[in-house]
């Protein structure tokens, strides 16, 4: 007969789609093996102020399609404290729990890691970011449902740029990690893409000036729009002050959009649903057996278990060959249209 283990589980730092579908997974399984599973809400504020409930296949039932957590998300600068660490450790301790589940990105993962430290209990992290920056897994849980709603927006900014023959810079999430930003620019047919992997700020001068070159260029065909996908955090001063500089300096209208949150939210595609429930699923499977200090993630369709202090070194970058693609063929044949 199985053990009665109490399994935690919480979603942590920014929401992701797909995160629900981890949820429900993570509830059925421990269903499944007879385990309680206890929801912690807010991130590691709930461990911290003990924000806690047990999790009924109910409350799970109907949250697959939906964005966002169930169990709310949050920051927690606490838990960079030892105060913090220890006030969610006495939590655990206190209601008995045997493993913890973490659904987030590298910050939820160094917070696992500092509780890890002090707690004898078990530790699974799952990949729950829209950057797709976590090193060990092709994709994050989040990751395609952003790609497909920067898409449709840029479809619908690209009407009217068409249009009206404008110009348009269009700034996606990503925080420090091109994936979004450069996947996004190539389905879109983006004339420029200004990612990490082919732009650094102290290049901005020279950048701009090349901007401003094939943008007057496009111009003088009179029936061409020009679209711009920028990574967040990357330019000095974002979008808007890339607009300001090609006014200013070059006398270009430039119309800046900055998608923002639009990206985290909406229902999960079928993609994100899918890789969310099998490693939910993975993850109470491999709690069962014993196992910790580890992140389920997928490599080649196949469920890969990666330490999680190997997953927040941030080696992985975009494919070299969609970058090489971008720079050296679609965007110059783009432009010599």
């Amino acid at each position: 007969m199985n053990k009665k283990l109490k399994i935690a589980i919480l979603t942590s730092g920014g929401d992701a789609p797909g995160m629900n579908a981890a949820i429900r997974a993570i509830v059925l399984a421990c269903n499944r093996y007879n385990y309680d599973c206890i929801g912690v809400y807010h991130g590691y504020n709930g461990l911290i102020n003990a924000d806690i409930a047990k999790l009924k296949i109910e409350a799970v039932n109907n949250i697959i399609q939906q964005g966002g957590t169930l169990l709310k998300s949050a920051r927690c600068p606490e838990l960079r404290t030892k105060t913090g660490v220890q006030q969610a450790i006495n939590t655990l301790i206190k209601e008995q729990i045997d493993a913890l589940i973490v659904i987030g990105g590298d910050g939820s993962f160094t917070g696992l890691l500092a509780i890890a430290e002090q707690w004898r209990g078990q530790v699974i992290g799952l990949p729950g970011t829209i950057d797709n920056d976590l090193d060990g897994t092709d994709y994050t849980i989040g990751f395609a449902t952003a790609i497909n709603t920067a898409i449709e927006a840029i479809d619908k900014i690209r009407d009217t740029a068409n249009a009206f023959d404008r110009v348009f810079i269009v700034e996606l999430m990503g925080r420090n990690s091109g994936h979004i930003a450069f996947n996004v620019g190539v389905a879109c047919a983006a004339e420029q893409i200004i990612s990490f992997e082919n732009f650094h700020p102290s290049q901005a001068e020279d950048k701009l000036a090349e901007l401003a070159e094939e943008i007057y260029a496009e111009q003088k065909s009179k029936d061409n729009s020009y679209l711009v996908v920028l990574a967040e955090n990357l330019w000095p001063g974002g979008a808007m002050h890339l607009a300001e500089q090609l006014k200013e300096q070059f006398n270009i209208d430039c119309a800046a959009c900055v998608l923002g949150h639009i990206q985290r939210g909406g229902s999960p595609v079928a993609k994100d649903r899918i890789l969310a429930t099998k490693l939910g699923v993975g993850a109470v499977q491999a709690i069962k057996v014993g196992k910790s200090l580890l992140m389920l993630g997928e490599r080649d369709n196949e469920i890969v278990e990666v330490a999680l202090s190997e997953t927040i070194k941030h080696s992985k970058t975009v494919n070299e060959n969609l970058v090489a693609a971008q720079q050296n063929i679609l965007a110059l044949t783009a432009r010599s249209n």
